[in-house]
């Protein structure tokens, strides 16, 4: 496991290992330099002989001078103090963090000429950190030699004027943050032998420490619901499905809950209609909606947001066994709609559709939001750069457009409409769950469509971004966590209160 840091904010500078931010571009004045450092001849020429001027995530790492109390010096450069965004922060704390180098203390200085953060920006510094720290290496046997070995932890002291606003901002929201998207993170990285359907929904009933309420629907249960698309999918698998019901009463009525559904297919080997064998093991992160779900409620329940939200996992496990569904099949799902069964790869939309009908009619929500690793089409449409965004009501979609800008878990709206809806209509049942090869992440979305009724609903397609996606500053891990961030930016923006 990586070394776990340990923030703390001071107002006084206590210099141990030292990490600061340089302040600005270069000026004709020479370069700016943070308040441990004395902006004199050594530190000049070094910056000169390594062409920093301080552009934004630059870094000039240097030997401490004689005399220093400082084994290393690291300029971390932040670019012009007036452009900084709140993710700009996430990503200058993401790369100090990446440059501790196995320290085992560190000092890093915020303030400085032309860079004041406030408490809240001081947070995202520290959540940054918190974020890009993150490793999966559980199952790793080989230890480094002893002398190698990184220190179990690493304390970091942030020094800045806004120390007690930063810290209890920090404690009181960022820190449940970052834990909630590491969940996320440590489920969808879990090989697949480890959690299953049972394990998944043991992780959601662990939620009641912070105050959530959870249920956990077994396969009798769901049966005797109807869920005849979801029950589908599970019985091809030895593993019983789970279907997990979070609830988080934040808001302190009885106002409509927000309502977030998510896919989780612990293990889609695409059943009968079996995928290739090359990449399967990828498919452990199947349920990386589901993750993403766990993951905002527990970070609205840490934060104690002000809000009522609903949170839905449907867990399965997608097998070919010898009672699995087969193409041809027609089940009926828990809204009595039946479905012609095409491809049993077409798994996630049957597992949805009875979630987020079971939501709609026992929660009756302001609004619901599902999200899945749904499709390949989506990561040919969008490559993993963007999720898709499917919805049926535009100021819904603008909020999360708005969130997804913020956070950089970004989105992009793709169309939905009637004539696209009828390419999944089926000669022998009310509808089947493939709409051939083309726009095939729009069929799927139309599919979900059939289950929502008039409840503002949107549909985020995360099959490129919540896994494989690109390493950026502030995760180096094959799981990203994505959604968990961009929900609760959601929340807070246009809903909480």
């Amino acid at each position: 496991m990586p070394a776990k840091i340990e923030i703390s904010f001071t107002d006084t500078a206590a210099l141990s290992t030292g990490l600061a931010l340089s302040l600005k571009e270069k000026q004709a004045g020479g370069i700016a330099a943070a308040s441990l450092l004395d902006p004199g001849s050594v530190f000049e020429k070094a910056a000169a002989t390594a062409k920093f001027t301080g552009k934004a995530l630059s870094v000039l790492d240097l030997i401490a001078p004689a005399g220093s109390p400082a084994e290393r010096l690291v300029i971390l450069g932040a670019g012009k103090a007036e452009d900084l965004t709140a993710h700009d922060w996430l990503k200058l704390g993401g790369t100090a963090s990446a440059n501790l180098k196995g320290a085992g203390e560190a000092t890093i200085f915020l303030d400085a000429e032309g860079l004041q953060p406030g408490g809240r920006e001081a947070a995202d510094f520290a959540l940054g950190m918190l974020l890009r720290n993150y490793a999966f290496d559980t199952y790793k046997t080989k230890k480094k030699d002893e002398d190698d070995k990184p220190p179990v932890s690493v304390k970091v002291e942030i020094v800045t004027d806004a120390a007690r606003d930063a810290h209890a901002i920090f404690e009181s929201d960022s820190k449940g943050v970052a834990e909630g998207v590491i969940l996320a993170r440590d489920l969808v990285n879990l090989p697949p032998n480890v959690l299953g359907p049972v394990e998944f929904a043991e992780k959601a009933k662990a939620l009641e420490a912070l105050g959530v309420e959870v249920e956990i629907l077994d396969e009798a249960a769901m049966k005797a619901l109807g869920m005849g698309a979801l029950l589908g999918v599970a019985q091809g698998s030895v593993r019983p499905p789970r279907l997990a019901v979070m609830q988080w009463k934040g808001a302190g009525d009885d106002r409509q809950p927000l309502a977030f559904i998510g896919k989780g297919v612990v293990f889609d080997s695409g059943g009968i209609s079996i995928k290739p064998a090359g990449g399967m093991e990828d498919m452990k992160g199947d349920m990386g909606g589901a993750a993403a779900v766990i993951g905002l409620m527990h970070v609205l329940a840490a934060r104690k947001a002000k809000v009522n939200a609903v949170g839905i996992l449907g867990l399965v496990e997608n097998m070919p066994d010898g009672n699995a569904q087969r193409p041809g099949d027609i089940v009926t799902s828990m809204s009595g709609q039946t479905i012609e069964i095409i491809n049993t790869d077409a798994e996630g939309r049957l597992v949805l559709g009875d979630a987020l009908w079971y939501c709609k009619e026992r929660f009756k929500p302001a609004f619901m939001i599902n999200l899945a690793t749904l499709t390949g089409a989506i990561m040919v449409a969008l490559g993993n750069l963007h999720a898709g965004l499917f919805s049926n009501d535009d100021a819904l979609a603008e909020n999360l457009l708005k969130a997804g800008a913020e956070t950089q878990e970004r989105l992009w709206r793709m169309p939905l409409g009637k004539d696209y809806d009828k390419l999944i209509d089926s000669k022998f049942a009310d509808m089947k769950n493939t709409g051939g090869r083309y726009g095939g992440s729009i069929t799927a979305a139309q599919f979900l469509q059939r289950f929502v009724g008039d409840t503002p609903w949107a549909h985020l397609d995360i099959a490129g971004t919540a896994m494989g996606s690109p390493n950026d500053e502030i995760n180096a891990s094959w799981a990203s966590g994505f959604g968990v961030r961009l929900l609760d930016r959601l929340v807070r923006d246009a809903y909480e209160g």
